[in-house]
């Protein structure tokens, strides 16, 4: 080495560690970047498990990347969501793990009306895509309500409204949930009502009620936010007792009406929404019961003259019993011969049955023969057997014939008189047979004959022998005979 080379130059730059730099910036960003508010729109927006919300905040040149702690995210009137443009108010600070730069936001709104209600039109968009709104999960309302559940402050003139109203109306029990109607705490008590009153059980200590009413008074699109969260539409939707909405005025609009079953205009609308008027029901009731006694009247009256007309179309007692009178005459005349023929006739085929007198005693004849002649050779038998004892056997022979043949008489008598027991029986329930059977007859051919149709009002017409049964025949015809019920008239075609 020359020790006569120029030595190397010293650099009195200072040396810094990393961390030395990063803090030195922190405290210039943070020094300079306090308090600032920046306009924007939102970005990408990510809600970890942690509780702390992060998102972006850009324009159309540059990006900014945000923070809001748990505590204050839990906090927001409205909670950003992307594509919203909106003021944000906070501090600028740096994340040295990444030597990024970042805006630890305090308090974050909409830019604006219009940002507000892009943010709700974009979210009545997709509560529609789910089918919250949908008409066919409408229910309807109870024609008269026995408990109504209202869910709005206790302290405002709405709920006074609400009271006043169903007491000049129709009077019934009201059930109060008391909630914030704007605010932070809105949307969860609004949403914790709905649901609190769904739990309820039907007839318990504190019964369910049998319709909801959410009401609140008019304000600002801000003042009615809470109205707008998706808590409180899902809420509403879910709702099992049919919900009215009455949140605002007439012009006012939140998403809850959309989910709602009945949307009311005002508080006081969806009262007479509730019930109907006690008055008007009562004069109703009396004018239908008016009209049902009229109606009930009027088919009185109308079926006793109905009666009275067919009273006169039927025939007298005394011509409907006239003809079975004479019928019943004139069979009582033919019965006896009758009787007597029938008993001739029964009587003839009982001398030609087999079971007759003659042949009986025909047979008993024969027998009394064959009977005589196998005494005859017993007895001559017996005489040569026994000797002596012939004359006493004979004599026993002849007492036990004379015996034999009396049995046998007394038992062919008694079947004698049962056959002929038996043959008048069946004569007797033979012709009590055919004696009903022919009035049978002349009752069904009193109804089928003509005489019967002539008494109706019916005639018959005959030209000559012939019948006439057309208009063509009667006018070919000279003259003609008109058979009526009572007798015959005589007449001339053309």
């Amino acid at each position: 080495m020359d020790l006569f080379d120029d030595p190397a130059p010293i650099d009195n730059t200072p040396e810094f560690s990393v961390s030395e730099i990063s803090g030195a910036v922190k405290k210039a960003i943070e020094g300079g970047f306090s308090h600032v508010r920046v306009r924007g729109e939102v970005g990408r927006v990510s809600r970890p498990a942690s509780g702390h919300l992060y998102l972006d905040l850009k324009d159309d040149r540059s990006v900014l990347s945000a923070i809001i702690w748990k505590g204050r995210a839990a906090a927001l009137t409205h909670r950003p969501e992307e594509g919203m443009e909106v003021i944000a108010t906070g501090k600028l600070t740096t994340f040295p793990g990444q030597s990024k730069y970042q805006m630890i936001i305090e308090d974050i709104v909409p830019a604006g009306a219009g940002a507000l209600m892009a943010m709700l039109e974009k979210r009545r968009a997709m509560l529609a895509g789910e089918g919250l709104f949908d008409a066919s999960r409408k229910k309807p309302l109870p024609y008269l309500p026995e408990i109504i559940g209202v869910v709005t402050s206790p302290s405002g003139a709405v709920i006074r409204d609400i009271l006043h109203r169903l007491r000049d109306r129709f009077p019934r029990k009201v059930l109060v949930w008391p909630v914030a109607v704007q605010g932070q705490k809105c949307a969860p008590e609004v949403a914790a009502a709905i649901a609190g009153f769904n739990a309820l059980t039907p007839g318990g200590a504190l019964p369910r009620p049998d319709l909801l009413i959410v009401a609140r008074g008019g304000g600002s699109l801000e003042d009615l936010w809470g109205f707008n969260e998706e808590i409180v539409v899902r809420a509403a939707a879910a709702s099992d007792i049919p919900l009215i909405s009455a949140v605002g005025h007439e012009t006012d609009t939140t998403l809850i009406d959309f989910a709602a079953d009945v949307r009311a205009p005002t508080p006081t609308a969806a009262a007479e929404l509730a019930v109907p008027v006690r008055i008007e029901l009562l004069a109703f009731v009396d004018q239908q019961g008016a009209r049902l006694v009229r109606a009930l009247s009027n088919a009185v009256q109308n079926r006793r003259q109905r009666l009275r007309d067919l009273a006169r179309a039927l025939p007298q007692v005394e011509t409907l019993v006239d003809g079975p009178r004479q019928r019943l005459d004139y069979l009582s005349d033919r019965l006896p011969a009758a009787l007597r023929q029938a008993a001739a006739k029964k009587r003839l085929q009982l001398s030609d049955a087999a079971l007759r007198p003659a042949i009986l005693q025909r047979r008993l004849a024969e027998d009394r023969r064959r009977l005589s002649a196998l005494s005859d050779r017993l007895v001559p038998a017996l005489q040569r057997r026994t000797g002596d004892a012939a004359v006493t056997l004979e004599r026993a022979g002849r007492g036990l014939r004379v015996d034999l043949l009396q049995v046998r008489l007394d038992r062919q008598g008694e079947r004698l008189g049962n056959a002929a027991q038996r043959l008048s029986d069946r004569a007797t329930r033979q012709q009590a047979e055919r004696k009903a059977r022919l009035a049978a007859l002349d009752r069904l051919h009193e109804s089928l004959g003509y005489m019967e149709t002539l008494k109706r009002g019916y005639a018959v017409v005959r030209a000559g022998d012939d019948l006439v049964t057309d208009s063509q025949t009667a006018a070919k015809a000279g003259d003609l005979e008109i058979q009526f019920a009572d007798g015959r008239v005589n007449v001339r075609s053309g």
